[in-house]
């Protein structure tokens, strides 16, 4: 089915912001947690998506993705201000506080699921049903894409900040020196299309695993 502009907006707007928002919000209420107060001090652990709105990643960036024909959907929010080092363990948080932006994500894509299940199910016939469906599938799709995205292993990404984590202390700060030329990287396998090809097999997986809880 072709949508037009203002219904691809329209899919995709809520997805999107929710998605994000959630992403954030995770990593703040998890540092909190683990005792770092920064991103609630700040006012960042909400779900309110004004909070975690970056013009350009979680607006500009998405809408020409959708727009463009078979292009990969990216974009990315504010990122969540966390001192590790107010963290009551720093190293060993540190990969709790940046694994519940991925998990969240996939606790959001569970729930688009289920509600993807209803409008397909429930609202059979109804007025609402393929506008609700096709909202959900973007919902799950844009979890999923976040979830994997922030799981490779790239400083500063989260999947980054996980390794560094678990890598003893020498090879933890080897990789740690990547985190500025982190954002380069991704954009590079994102120009060159590798970027795409690296993450549909996890994808993939992904999609399998929340086929099989639901």
């Amino acid at each position: 089915m072709e949508l037009n502009l203002i219904q691809n907006i329209a899919i995709w707007a809520l997805p999107v912001l929710f998605a994000i928002t959630a992403h954030e919000a995770a990593h703040a209420y998890a540092a909190k947690k683990f005792g770092d107060p920064t991103a609630f001090l700040l006012g960042r652990m909400t779900f309110n998506p004004i909070k975690h709105i970056d013009p350009i990643g979680t607006i500009v960036l998405p809408l020409l993705c959708v727009l463009l024909p078979g292009g990969f959907l990216f974009g990315y929010a504010k990122p969540v201000p966390v001192n590790f080092e107010a963290l009551r363990n720093p190293k060993r948080d540190m990969r709790w506080v940046a694994a519940a932006g991925p998990l969240a994500n996939l606790a959001m894509a569970i729930i688009w699921a289920l509600i993807f299940r209803f409008a397909t199910g429930a609202l059979d016939g109804n007025a609402f049903q393929l506008p609700l469906a096709l909202m959900a599938q973007a919902g799950i799709q844009i979890n999923v894409v976040l979830m994997v995205l922030n799981l490779l292993p790239i400083p500063p990404l989260d999947g980054g900040r996980i390794l560094v984590s678990v890598l003893p202390n020498h090879l933890a700060y080897k990789v740690s020196r990547v985190e500025p030329y982190g954002f380069f990287i991704l954009i590079a396998l994102l120009a060159t299309g590798l970027l795409g090809k690296i993450l549909a097999p996890f994808m993939h997986l992904v999609m399998g695993f929340i086929q099989l809880v639901l």
